[in-house]
């Protein structure tokens, strides 16, 4: 099946529609930055915006379906050719500092000393596994000189970390002649984020390469597709930033990837109680490779009421923790012979040895669930305000969902839609990996701007008076947003 070309522009209108006039400065005071630094402007640019996901927490990595649109925060990056090095730099040069690195593409990142310069070193390696693996020839290394400027909230769960990691591999495709579709650069992304220390499922990186202006979409996996799924009319996603820094990278091993590991013992335990055998259970990486086995099982009226997954995992996973030992004895051998080669999964076993399998599962089953059924709502034949209505409630269950059975939310998340739910939202909950970041709420368009009015005053407002945001900033911590247009390339006379 043929992929999505990535796009070349001559002009911001074609990208941001009307909100070119906005973004203009940004790309300006880029160029400026780059010519001051390297006394040349940079030979392209190239963004990539981040996302809000709508439904579908957490559940990619286990191989199921998400619903993301892409947001009009994005990142940009300047790109000229000169010196031996890698030198980026930070149009926000006060926040991140100037680093250099080794042009080599085979240098090893120091995975376990996080600075963000290792998402550009990310793409670098990136974009050369790539095209080593299609057996394409390495073109001559040169120095790149590199300026980045941001303004999707770093820790906000709106996914800074793909959008700086996929407007980075755009730009170097470019640089050294390679052409790769958008739906090849999104997986390949996803896999090079292991570099910062994080096993991300690839929603991301897919949804920021291929979103698209007005249309949210459903992504799928291996390989990643998405489709187009319209939203009803009359309502807005509203997106207010906790303020709760969670970073990926830096808080990875006790949340995000301490799930992950997790959910693959989940799955290897689950396997093994269906009758597997140990050596065939050991081998199952996601929940999902577990739903022919389960059908097959719980076909009829004993999985008819909450689904076959679900009934398993109640039926089969008790609740509470499981230790390593006991997971040790189910699956006859040592966890760590699961996870040989992944450093990130090393560090996981390394400090913890409790895990809950049960709770784990059972949000991964049923959140797997509402994301088709969120898409069935939007393609479906009710009323506007039906679908709304629809949609909110599977928003709702989503957030008690994460708060309950993944605990990856926080009490900041919890105040915002608490607050969000009392001021006319119709659904709200934690979008991104959670424990901190943003909030997305489903509000009716005529009830955003008393909305928007009501969570500055009682929830962001008060932060700027802490120091903990600014005035400047504040349009980018709390807005109404549809959905955007992914990552292209811009050759530009600025």
């Amino acid at each position: 099946m043929a992929g999505t070309p990535i796009s070349t522009h001559s002009d911001l209108e074609s990208v941001y529609g009307e909100g070119a006039a906005a973004v203009r400065d940004r790309y300006v005071a880029l160029s400026k930055a780059h010519h001051a630094r390297f006394g040349t402007k940079p030979e392209i640019f190239a963004r990539a915006p981040g996302r809000v996901n709508l439904i579908g927490e957490h559940i990619d990595y286990e191989g199921y379906g998400v619903l993301p649109m892409a947001i009009h925060l994005d990142t940009i990056v300047g790109v000229s050719r000169g010196g031996a090095d890698l030198t980026i730099t930070n149009v926000e040069a006060h926040k991140y500092g100037d680093l250099t690195f080794s042009a080599d593409p085979d240098q090893t990142v120091d995975v376990g000393k996080h600075n963000w310069g290792n998402y550009f070193l990310a793409a670098y390696k990136g974009v050369f596994e790539t095209a080593a693996a299609k057996g394409l020839p390495r073109p001559d290394i040169s120095g790149l000189n590199v300026t980045i400027q941001g303004t999707v909230p770093t820790g906000s769960g709106l996914s800074s970390s793909a959008a700086i990691v996929c407007a980075a591999s755009v730009a170097l495709m470019h640089v050294y002649g390679f052409d790769f579709t958008k739906e090849e650069v999104s997986e390949f992304t996803a896999r090079a984020e292991r570099y910062v220390g994080v096993t991300s499922g690839g929603m991301d990186q897919a949804i920021s390469m291929l979103g698209a202006r007005g249309i949210a979409k459903l992504v799928e996996f291996d390989p990643v597709r998405a489709h187009d799924v319209p939203l009803p009319a009359g309502a807005t996603f509203v997106i207010c930033n906790s303020l709760a820094v969670s970073n990926k990278a830096e808080s990875a091993t006790g949340r995000y990837n301490l799930r992950v590991v997790e959910c693959r013992l989940a799955a290897a335990v689950l396997a093994a109680l269906l009758g597997e055998g140990r050596e065939a259970a050991r081998a199952v990486r996601t929940l999902k490779q577990l739903e022919p086995v389960v059908a097959a099982r719980y076909s009829g009226p004993k999985g008819s009421t909450a689904g076959a997954p679900l009934a398993a995992v109640h039926e089969l996973l008790h609740p509470g923790t499981y230790s390593a030992a006991e997971v040790e004895e189910i699956l006859g051998a040592p966890l760590a012979s699961l996870f040989e080669g992944d450093a990130s999964a090393a560090l996981v076993l390394a400090a913890f040895r409790d895990f809950k399998l049960h709770d784990r599962a059972a949000h991964v089953y049923s959140e797997a669930a509402r994301v088709p059924a969120f898409r069935d709502v939007c393609l479906g034949h009710g009323s506007a305000d039906e679908k709304i209505a629809a949609l909110g409630k599977l928003m709702d269950d989503s957030q008690a969902s994460c708060r309950d059975l993944y605990e990856c939310s926080c009490k900041e998340l919890d105040q915002v839609v608490a607050l969000a739910k009392a001021n006319g939202a119709i659904g709200s909950r934690l979008t991104g990996a959670g424990w901190g970041g943003c909030t997305v709420s489903l509000v009716k368009d005529e009830d955003v701007d008393a909305f928007l009015r009501v969570l500055t005053e009682e929830y962001v407002r008060p932060l700027i008076a802490e120091g903990r945001l600014t005035e400047e900033t504040l349009s980018d911590n709390i807005f109404a947003s549809k959905p955007s247009s992914g990552a292209a390339l811009l050759k530009l006379d600025l």
